[in-house]
């Protein structure tokens, strides 16, 4: 294939234009100096390259392809997993610096990968790297499952009910699905249509641009994600007063059965702020305002379905304090066990 494909031509090499750009401001010109910034800049890099490397080989001429374009493209191509992988370490972890042990990580495969291209240079060993590409692809996609296991936690908030991921933490996720949908489609592209690899990271980098284009997350994805706590610690004494208190004025009041009761109401009520709260039940009871609340919910719904009979279940939930009877049921379930059916069926 050659230029005579203009509308293909134009997309596929407009993503990898663009791409280099990006890869350039952040690895030179982005303002915040933050670690995962300059990890994604190297991420974008490696990305264009490798798909530079496709457009090339989709758009040029057989007879004037340049070999060394085609080592080139493949070389960044096993760089491509490692950069996915400590770009989002980095980001949930908010390293200020990267860590020796990262930077022996990267020179490692860097010097795997130039060596065997000295040794083993594409020109005269093609059969070698027509085999050697798939311990490129096998190194990609083993960082890819590294770097999904990376976000576990955020994919678990994606699928609950009970909290919500903040707009970086979507953006990890896209950035983590988009470099998936790429690397299924240079497997898929690699046997069937070549091209598809190209254009598919055309799109997922404007879907990504697009996200991006939003001022409210411009200004949260590329700056560190805000600690949850204070690094000081609340002492075990007045923890203990604390949670005491928090106890009486929930039980009390039956704060619980407000299904729109907040943790900066509950925060004022206790004369604490809202990030002292916050910390006091995760670090001291390890459970989230929200869990916090659901229990106690939990054992009202429990309570409720044992002692009445005319109330419904849908009812019940509404009573206990949840908010819609889904809420009621995902979270009866994943607390007791059973769901209210089948827990009220026991009397």
């Amino acid at each position: 294939m050659n230029f005579e494909n203009p509308i293909l031509f134009f997309i596929c090499s407009l993503g990898v234009f663009n791409g280099f750009l990006v890869a350039i401001y952040f690895l030179l010109f982005n303002k915040q100096k933050r670690i995962p910034n300059f990890l994604f800049g190297l991420l974008v890099l490696f990305l264009s390259i490798r798909i530079g490397k496709s457009v090339y080989r989709i758009f040029m001429p057989k007879e004037m392809i340049d070999i060394t374009i085609m080592q080139i493209g493949l070389s960044a191509c096993f760089l491509i997993g490692i950069s996915l992988f400590y770009y989002l370490k980095s980001s949930i972890e908010n390293k200020q610096q990267i860590p020796k042990s990262w930077k022996l990580h990267f020179l490692m495969l860097f010097l795997i990968i130039i060596t065997v291209g000295i040794v083993k240079p594409y020109k005269s060993n093609y059969e070698f790297w027509g085999t050697f590409i798939w311990v490129i692809y096998s190194t990609w996609g083993l960082y890819l499952i590294a770097s999904a296991f990376i976000l576990k936690d955020i994919f678990y908030k994606l699928f609950s009910k009970v909290e919500k991921c903040t707009t970086a933490e979507y953006w990890l996720l896209a950035v983590l699905i988009g470099n998936i949908l790429i690397y299924i489609a240079y497997i898929i592209g690699y046997y069937y249509l070549y091209f598809i690899g190209t254009i598919t990271f055309s799109l997922v980098f404007y879907g990504l641009l697009f996200f991006f284009l939003s001022k409210n997350n411009r200004e949260t994805i590329f700056r560190d994600i805000p600690q949850k706590y204070a690094a000081k610690k609340i002492e075990d004494t007045e923890a203990t007063e604390l949670i005491d208190k928090l106890r009486i004025l929930i039980e009390k009041d039956e704060l619980y059965k407000n299904s729109d009761i907040k943790l900066q109401k509950v925060a004022k009520e206790l004369q604490l702020t809202s990030h002292k709260l916050s910390q006091l039940l995760n670090d001291n009871l390890g459970k989230s305002f929200s869990v916090f609340i659901n229990d106690y919910r939990v054992e009202e719904a429990k309570k409720l379905l044992k002692e009445s009979d005319k109330l419904t279940l849908e009812a019940i939930g509404y009573e206990a304090g949840f908010s819609s009877k889904s809420n009621f049921y995902a979270t009866f379930k994943k607390v007791v066990g059973k769901t209210p059916s089948e827990y009220k069926s026991q009397f």
